[in-house]
């Protein structure tokens, strides 16, 4: 079968008792979510911020390490690291999510990466700005996308690449977006895309090229790979879908009490339970977060807290007044666009689903 005909092939749906395969699992010793009681961070402990890393973490010399920045622009460049150091130097808070993201609670289950609710972290990343650098490079009229090419090689149905995305020039050019090399005011750790990386604040995840290498400005759309089949909001295998853009919104709460082991379960004593927890949008300002008791059936306002950088989770808290018994909690979030959905919206791939997140709690 050619590479061409591979990489149009739908993405496979677990059958109904399918369970995780060992291919799953090695995905998921590899990768890592954050745990669900780092919430309580401001700022993500790089050791504990959600990890995903396409093909292998490459081995990438600072010393001599070269990005280029080429294509359709007046004045191509070829930059290291001091260069970089050399622009001003910009930080911004911004929280990063999977696109896969809640994956595994898909039903049926879309088979990749498995994630639950956890493949999320906010950081403080600090860099140069892109738009800064096209600008020295000079932006030729007519460009429509910027190509953003990884060190990171390996092959997805068939096909053999490096690690490549690109955003809409308006995005490039939008003054958010940085080529950072610090995460929390220290270097860029290797698994987090050392020596430079991208960042596209309210993105998801896959348009944060890691481990950077080159960028090439095109005067016309971006066919590669990452682009045009991955990454993409599809209802079936005939559905050349959307692609996957901005975050939707979504909350999660810190799981209250202690857990049971194996299934996580938490066990709370009765009395006055204060909740916490985090809520996040790229697409728009979140205005609002809702918490249940009873597994979605009645909603009550949280205490929202302020917003400390608009592509960041903003906190919330919840006074609960727990009487013994079995219940599930859930949460969700409101931007200034809707309201984080409470079923699953169910797709292909398993992109972008932000279905209410759903904790066990036995009160005793």
């Amino acid at each position: 079968m050619t590479d061409v005909l591979r990489a149009g092939e739908a993405a496979r749906v677990a059958g109904v008792d399918e369970a995780v395969s060992l291919d799953e699992l090695r995905l998921a010793a590899r990768n890592h979510g954050m745990p669900l009681e780092a919430l309580r961070h401001d700022l993500t402990p790089p050791g504990l911020h959600y990890l995903l890393v396409h093909y292998d973490i490459p081995f990438v010399d600072p010393s001599s390490w070269r990005l280029q920045v080429g294509g359709h622009v007046r004045t191509p460049l070829t930059l290291d690291l001091a260069d970089l150091h050399d622009r001003p130097r910009v930080s911004r808070t911004v929280t990063l999510e999977c696109a896969g993201n809640g994956r595994a609670r898909l039903l049926p289950r879309p088979v990749s990466q498995p994630w639950l609710d956890e493949a999320v972290g906010t950081a403080e990343w600090t860099g140069c700005s892109l738009a800064a650098l096209l600008d020295e490079a000079g932006v030729l009229d007519g460009t429509v996308d910027v190509v953003f090419t990884a060190h990171d090689h390996g092959t997805e149905r068939g096909v053999e690449q490096d690690y490549t995305r690109a955003l809409p020039i308006a995005e490039a050019l939008s003054g958010n977006v940085l080529l950072a090399d610090e995460m929390n005011g220290a270097p860029l750790p290797p698994q987090h895309g050392a020596p430079v990386r991208l960042v596209v604040p309210g993105w998801y995840g896959m348009a944060h090229v890691k481990w950077l290498r080159d960028i090439a400005v095109l005067p016309s759309r971006f066919t590669g790979y990452q682009n045009a089949v991955a990454y993409r909001l599809r209802a079936d295998a005939d559905d050349p879908g959307v692609p996957v853009s901005r975050i939707q919104p979504r909350a999660l709460v810190v799981p209250p009490g202690f857990p049971d082991f194996m299934t996580r379960r938490r066990i709370v004593d009765a009395g006055a339970v204060e909740l916490f927890g985090r809520a996040w949008s790229g697409r728009a300002p979140v205005v609002g977060v809702e918490l249940s008791v009873d597994d979605g059936l009645t909603w009550t306002p949280a205490a929202l807290g302020p917003e400390t950088s608009r592509f960041a989770w903003r906190s919330w808290s919840f006074a609960w007044d727990a009487v013994p018994g079995e219940y599930t909690l859930r949460v969700r979030a409101a931007d200034t666009e809707g309201v984080q959905p409470v079923d699953q919206p169910w797709n292909l791939q398993g992109m972008a689903n932000n279905m209410a997140q759903r904790v066990a709690v036995t009160v005793r």
